[in-house]
Order: C-alpha cells, then structure tokens, then sequence
C-alpha cells in the first residue's frame, strides 16, 4: 500500500505516486454536494488532498473519527485482527465481538448488544425490538413518539421517525406509527402516550438540528414518565456516544444522588441505546443495546451479513479501551472548557450568538450571514466545519483535538466570519 506523509506529499505528487492514487469522480453517485478535490491522507485532526494541501478537520466525518486520522490504536487492530481473521460470518461468535459487546454491555449498565454496520441500522433496529417488545408486553402497542428536528437515519423506518422538516416530502408514503412533539415538552410528550404507545426515543442533543440539547432535567422526568406510563426509554447516542461529550455516553451527564450525598446511576439510563459514529472511530459498526428485560428478539427477527464482523470490532474494541479512561474524558472536558470559552469570545467580538452543546459537540448561532457561505470561505482557508442550519456553525472536531489546534481553528474561523449586527 502507498503511504504518504504530510513532509513528502508534494514531491510524491511530482513523482506521479499521487496522479495514480486518484481517480475521475464521473460515475460517483451525486447524492451531496462535494468540493472537487481528492482526500488522500489523514494524520489526527488535519487531512491532505491530492493537491498536497493540508485541511484542519473540524468535522471528521461528521463525529465519527473520534480518535482523529490513523490513530495508531486503531491502525495496529486493524492490521493485527486482519492478518488472524476478518469475518467469520454472524452465524458464528468471535472473540473481538464478545469482549466489545461485553465492554459496551458493562459500561452502559445495559445486558445485550447487536451490532451493525450504520447508526440508521442500529435505530432501525431499535424501532423493531420495540415494536417486538409491544408485540408481547403491551397488547400490541407499536407507535413511538419522537421529536421536532430529531434526526434517527436514512432508512425509511428512520426518516419516518425523523423530526427534520426536509424529509417529510421524501419518499411518501412513509412508515406510519410515529407521532412528533417538541424537544423539552414534558407535558406535550405525556399527552402523546396512548395505550397505542410503545417506546418514546430522542437525541439526548439534537445535532443535525443544530446541535439542540435535551435539559438534563427533561431527560429525568422524561425517564420518570416512561416508567410511570409503562414504555419503553430509546435513546439515540450514535453521535453523542463513545466520549463525545465528555462523558462515554450523555445520558451520564443526568446523575442520580445517594443517601450519602454521592454521584449514583443515571437518572436516565434507557432501555435500549443505540451507538454508531465514534463506536468505530472511522470505519462502519454500530450497536443496539438492550436492557435484559427488553431483549426479546428471537432467531430470524433480526440480522445482517456484516454485523458484528471481527475486524470491525476488534477495532471498536481498540476505540473503548482509549476512550473509557478516566483520564481521557477528563482531557476531553477540559478542551471543551477552553473551546467554548474561545469559540464564544470569538463569535461576541463580531457579534454573533451564544454557543450551545457539550464536550465536543459545539455550534455557534449567527446573527447575519450564511452559514453554508461561511462554511465554503473556511475551506478555501483548510478548514472543514459544518452548516447544519443557515444561522448555525456545527464543530465535532477529534476528542485528540488540543487547545493549540483550536486557536488555530478560531485563527483561521476569523476572516470568514460576517459581522454580526
């Protein structure tokens, strides 16, 4: 395999190493729109195009690369696992699948875990074992109650229980059963449970929405309520799982107090969780996680050719043993602090709004301008940032990110940036 460095990318340009590892885009399906240039290597938080030209990645793959580009845990799993075995087939366990259904089972304090390929899997999964779960213990209960502006996939199940108003006039007729209210709306989501209801599942931030948080106090009482009504609690953490918030999951940010005064159990811990995103750290696994109780899939209800394949998890297993230390999440925290506060100094020295999110899943409102407009001028400028909205900046830059990495973000961020009113 050729391999090249950031020291040597131009002189391997001239050499013609780069001419033959890029090919014409012509018969690439146009389903976003791209830049016209060729990625050719990542190194952490910075990617290189075919051009030789360095961009500071303030997106990675939309929160997936949570470890950043070629993190060496990650390359090494990748190579051991690949040379002793790849896929053995779902039909069959493997030793890289048992210890990360056991590290993520033990972790989430939750008993079974299926894993796939897609976060849109994974929910589509969920959607199914809850209705599964209706089937047996209430009455046939099927619809699930989701949120304005929740994002939960791009199958169709997920885009009929997606909140995103860009959806509703794609693909009709849509899969009926899910019924919408608004994020933070107790009173609204307790009006929607009928006996007709199954599960209620959300976002504990909404980032396609804008990055839009769940209060912690709303996911308490939101977990009260599901008990009290008898349903199911999904929550999808494919892009807040594995550390991106500071903490491995965000429904651990809602604590429970002891008799003693100490931090106990979530005060939100779901019946079934969904992972994707981070889990892998840039290559395709993702996880349904169940409560014991709720796991009542038999053989035959669910499956997939490559779910759960040794290579995959091997090097998911190689991402939690980074992620999930102490000392990890704290560092991750820590840069949030100081992220924040700069990112929000930034923005109110051209008067633009408040940042909103969580560890290292941020966005900054704009008071004028264009979001997609700022998003291009950044690029020409070697940075990749996002535009979830028209008012709104998105950031999910590398938990490895570092404070140096930031202000040469918010260095390069500055010239792009409109005026604020």
């Amino acid at each position: 395999m050729i391999r090249i460095t950031t020291i040597d990318l131009l002189s391997a340009r001239a050499r013609g190493t780069i001419a033959r590892m890029t090919s014409p885009t012509t018969h690439v399906m146009k389903i976003t729109k791209r830049p016209s240039v060729q990625m050719i290597e990542g190194n952490g938080s910075w990617l290189h195009d075919e051009n030789g030209r360095a961009y500071l990645d303030f997106v990675q793959g939309w929160a997936v690369n949570c470890l950043g580009h070629g993190h060496p845990a990650m390359l090494e799993a990748l190579t051991t696992q690949a040379q002793r075995l790849i896929n053995c087939s779902p039909s069959y366990y493997n030793a890289p699948m048992a210890r990360l259904a056991t590290l993520v089972a033990e972790s989430s304090g939750l008993h079974d875990v299926y894993f796939c390929n897609s976060g849109a899997e994974a929910n589509e999964g969920a959607i199914k074992l809850a209705r599964r779960w209706g089937q047996r213990h209430r009455g046939g209960a099927y619809e699930i109650v989701t949120t304005h502006g929740a994002f939960h996939g791009r199958t169709l199940a997920t885009m009929s229980a997606s909140g995103k108003p860009a959806f509703e006039p794609l693909f009709e007729p849509k899969v009926p059963g899910f019924v919408k209210v608004p994020l933070n709306d107790l009173a609204a989501m307790a009006a929607a449970i009928t006996d007709r209801t199954v599960a209620v599942m959300l976002e504990p931030i909404q980032g396609e929405s804008g990055v839009i948080a769940a209060d912690d106090s709303y996911l308490e009482a939101l977990r009260a309520l599901t008990r009290e009504r008898g349903v199911l609690l999904i929550l999808d953490e494919i892009q807040t799982g594995i550390g991106r918030t500071g903490r491995l999951y965000a429904f651990e940010h809602v604590q429970q107090l002891t008799a003693m005064g100490r931090q106990g159990p979530s005060a939100a811990r779901p019946d079934i969780l969904t992972l994707g995103k981070g889990l892998g750290g840039g290559v395709p696994l993702a996880a349904l996680v169940a409560s014991k109780d709720v796991s009542c899939f038999e053989p035959g209800d669910q499956g997939g050719t490559f779910g759960g394949s040794a290579l995959m998890t091997a090097v998911g297993c190689a991402v939690m043993d980074t992620v999930n230390r102490p000392e990890f999440l704290a560092t991750v925290r820590e840069t949030s602090d100081y992220f924040v506060r700069r990112l929000g100094e930034l923005a109110a020295s051209h008067g633009h709004g408040a940042v909103r999110g969580r560890g290292l899943l941020l966005a900054v409102a704009l008071t004028r301008g264009d979001a997609a407009e700022v998003v291009d001028h950044a690029f020409e400028r070697g940075l990749i940032i996002n535009a979830p909205r028209p008012d709104t900046l998105r950031f999910m830059p590398a938990l490895t990110v570092t404070p140096d990495e930031v202000d040469e973000m918010l260095k390069r961020l500055e010239p792009c940036l409109p005026s604020g009113s």
